[in-house]
């Protein structure tokens, strides 16, 4: 092999990003917005904190975005009944068929990325990196552990 499989993924990686932002350049939304959006799809309500733990990136980057989410009408701060120095992060109402939009983006993108491949192929290849992640997922989890 040529390259390393860790180099490889990285950079076709970047390469998705950079792909993904170009298609939606006219949108003003990022690639890391759109992950901030689909997170919050997945886990409504979520704090800050732990989301900017999801996405990999420090607070003040994600309150930032957030921000700017937040004027774009797409996503609103709820304070938490729990604790009054925090706030719950959901999606309005806009968010929705702007996440659809982007999802057809990344399909288009996905394509791009995949031709050539024949069905089978996208699958094996979908399913191996799948086994990589989670090969890594665990042993993130157990560094966790072992550090706690």
């Amino acid at each position: 092999m040529s390259e390393h499989i860790g180099f490889l993924l990285n950079d076709t990686a970047r390469m998705f990003r950079r792909a993904f932002n170009a298609r939606t350049k006219d949108s003003g939304i990022t690639a890391l917005q759109w992950r901030v959006l689909t997170y919050l799809a997945r886990y409504p309500g979520i704090r800050q904190g732990p989301l900017a733990e999801l996405i990999e990136v420090e607070p003040i980057t994600l309150s930032r975005m957030i921000d700017r989410l937040a004027e774009a009408g797409l996503v609103e701060r709820r304070a938490d009944p729990t604790d009054r120095r925090a706030w719950l992060l959901h999606l309005t109402g806009a968010a929705q068929p702007l996440l659809d939009d982007l999802r057809q983006t990344a399909t288009a993108v996905v394509a791009e990325a995949t031709e050539g491949l024949d069905a089978g192929e996208r699958e094996q290849l979908a399913a191996l990196v799948e086994r990589v992640r989670a090969n890594l997922s665990r042993r993130e989890c157990q560094k966790e552990k072992e550090t706690a």
